[in-house]
């Protein structure tokens, strides 16, 4: 009777770990103290015309916050502005002036994540 007990707690804590694993890698569930809030940062626009665009792959963004995190260090730069793409793990940054890859590549590592190429 005691190992039937033990075997129901147990398969209950397995099922919501692995609950909890899908909603984690699908960027639904709380992560790097994010919470699963759905407040979005409000897109930021150039101020001039668009002169180009670069794509940065980015590692490490599992949620919501990371995405947040990531977007809001790139827009902090003058003439930027990103959209991150979570699921796709890239930030497309398109900007009003030159802009160098290492600032772009700083302003990723600050929000605590890896480039793994900018083009």
């Amino acid at each position: 009777m005691t190992d039937a007990i033990i075997l129901i707690i147990v398969l209950i804590v397995l099922i919501f770990a692995v609950k909890g694993t899908v909603k984690h890698f699908k960027g639904e569930g709380a992560c790097c103290g994010g919470g699963s809030s759905t407040v979005k940062a409000k897109r930021k626009m150039l101020k001039n015309p668009k002169i180009g665009e670069k794509i940065i792959q980015i590692e490490g963004m599992h949620c919501e916050h990371c995405r947040q995190s990531v977007a809001s260090e790139l827009n902090k730069i003058d003439g930027v502005a990103a959209k991150v793409d979570l699921k796709k793990n890239r930030a497309i940054v398109s900007f009003d002036r030159p802009v160098e890859d290492e600032t772009l590549r700083l302003a990723v590592e600050k929000a605590g994540f890896k480039v793994v190429s900018i083009g």
